[in-house]
This record gives structure tokens, sequence and C-alpha cells, in this order.
């Protein structure tokens, strides 16, 4: 079978709020979830530190981002690729 396989590492796509750090990015991630409670549709946000070893990636720009082994003490997560590059205002 010539199949690629599926990887069964996580992947999230997210905007870089952060890059002022050697070699990590600090990645925004928003999702849309139902209020437990009341039914009411409710943005919630988590940051990540993504690993980033040419700091190429920029403030603004979406990317995703893979789980990986442990880094840092907070760092478990890679930068994979550019989604979309910042826009130049």
């Amino acid at each position: 079978m010539t199949e690629a396989k599926k990887s069964l590492k996580r992947t999230l796509v997210g905007k870089v709020v952060s890059d002022k750090r050697a070699k990590t990015v600090t990645v925004l991630i928003e999702r849309r979830v139902k209020h437990e409670l009341y039914g009411k549709i409710v943005g919630k946000s988590s940051k990540y530190h993504a690993h980033d070893e040419t700091n190429e990636y920029k403030t603004g720009d979406i990317i995703e981002i893979t789980e990986s082994r442990p880094i840092s003490k907070t760092k478990n997560w890679v930068a994979t690729r550019l989604v979309q590059k910042a826009a130049v205002v």
C-alpha cells in the first residue's frame, strides 16, 4: 500500500500574537462553543507556545501548529506551515 499514513498528532490553526522570544511564537487559537447551561454560542480562546526554529513567522500571520514532544516547560507544539501572511497596514 502506498497510502499516506494519517498522523495521530493534533493540529490547530491560529494567529501569531507574539514573536518576541527566540525560536518561539505565541499562537492564539479561537473557537466557538455552545454554553453548557444557557445554550448560547460563546467564543473561547487559548494561547500556545510553538517552536519556530528559523524565526520565520511574524505577528499577525495565521499558521498551523502540530503537537510534539515537550521542547521546554511551556512548549509542546511546533509551527508547521504558513496558512496566511499578515496583511501589511
